[in-house]
């Protein structure tokens, strides 16, 4: 029986922008958002560690590895900001999800598109537990890769039809406004931070510099307002000022790697937050006063990207929209891989 054992299914950018292109953005993105939610409701499952960052000058490469004990998932991804000076992403990412009974990959996929897109459904999961009931205009500061996703997310969940956008090159609001058009947003452009929080109910801030930045300040955060701070994800890098954070109610993925790359590393090691898979799952309340200033402080967590592969493999598979990698040696007597390279040498002789 030929069980092809070596071929691994592999999704690749053309793959990947063909499964998107089927289902539709607004419906992929509500579709991975009830994954994670799925994944979040059995949190305590998951095997569960902080992410392993090898940090330059220039930028951070990570491995995120998870598993719920039946398939075993990791990412690699980078983070460098001046990659876009010679046309580079500033994130770029593929992933392997795998069988822990065998320790076979099941999948190998492209994951710069999926995590953009795991990335604002994760967001928009946590605004629909944290954000003022109703809220249909968002401020968007930082209009870069990401930002069009957020939006569609943040559309997709929560029917935001409103985006004030705002970044420090006017030329990439201008992009993401066009590249928004026919969405059936109200978009207005903004000529700094504060003027695109005027009448916000909801400030995503999602900037790329490596640094320790301000992109919003305490008198710019009034009461009732939904903080989706994604943009601090790694040490020294953050957005907000520490005086935010201490009027916040502040909602977090996993404390041990929050508490080292988020926003609250500016803030005492014990300064307390809540995990928001609590909230998902019902043990938390979450938001509980219209004037509370709630905080979702993202980096990122392996967990999400288990369930982004496990929605993409059955997706893939719907669709049947997969490559088949000649990936792992299989040889016909398991014990004999040296014996492989021998038939294999006589047959090209």
């Amino acid at each position: 029986m030929d069980r092809k054992l070596n071929l691994v299914r592999f999704v690749s950018v053309e793959r990947m922008m063909r499964i998107i292109g089927a289902c539709g953005i607004e419906t992929a993105l509500t579709a991975l958002a009830s994954c994670i939610e799925a994944d979040f409701r059995r949190w305590e499952l998951f095997d569960k560690t902080a992410r392993v960052a090898s940090h330059s000058p220039g930028g951070v490469i990570e491995l995120m590895p998870t598993s719920d004990g039946a398939h075993y998932a990791f990412k690699y991804v980078n983070g460098h900001p001046g990659n876009t000076r010679d046309g580079r992403q500033t994130v770029t990412a593929f992933g392997v999800l795998s069988d822990v009974a065998t320790g076979y990959p099941l999948l190998l996929s492209e994951m710069t598109i999926l995590t953009a897109l795991r990335t604002a459904a994760t967001s928009a999961l946590a605004a629909l537990h944290l954000a003022p009931p109703g809220a249909r205009c968002m401020a968007l500061i930082g209009n870069g890769a990401q930002s069009e996703f957020q939006a569609l997310a943040f559309k997709a969940l929560l029917g935001v039809d409103r985006l004030r956008l705002y970044d420090i090159d006017p030329a990439a609001s201008a992009r993401c406004a066009a590249n928004l058009a026919g969405y059936g947003f109200d978009i207005t452009l903004c000529a700094s931070a504060e003027a695109a929080m005027q009448g916000a109910e909801i400030v995503t801030t999602a900037t790329a510099d490596k640094a320790s930045a301000t992109i919003l300040t305490d008198n710019m955060v009034g009461a009732g307002i939904h903080i989706n701070a994604v943009g601090g994800d790694c040490p020294g890098k953050t957005e907000l000022h520490p005086d935010i954070l201490r009027r916040s109610a502040i909602f977090v993925e996993y404390p041990p790697q929050t508490r080292i790359e988020g926003e609250i590393q500016q803030l005492a090691p014990d300064h307390p937050v809540t995990e928001l898979w609590r909230v998902v799952a019902g043990q938390h309340p979450g938001r509980h006063d219209p004037r509370q200033i709630t905080l979702f402080d993202s980096v990122g967590f392996a967990i999400e990207d288990f369930s982004a592969l496990r929605w993409l493999a059955q997706e893939a598979q719907r669709q049947r929209e997969y490559d088949e990698l000649d990936l792992l040696a299989d040889p016909d007597e398991p014990r004999d891989l040296f014996g492989m390279l021998l038939r294999a040498q006589a047959a090209v002789a």
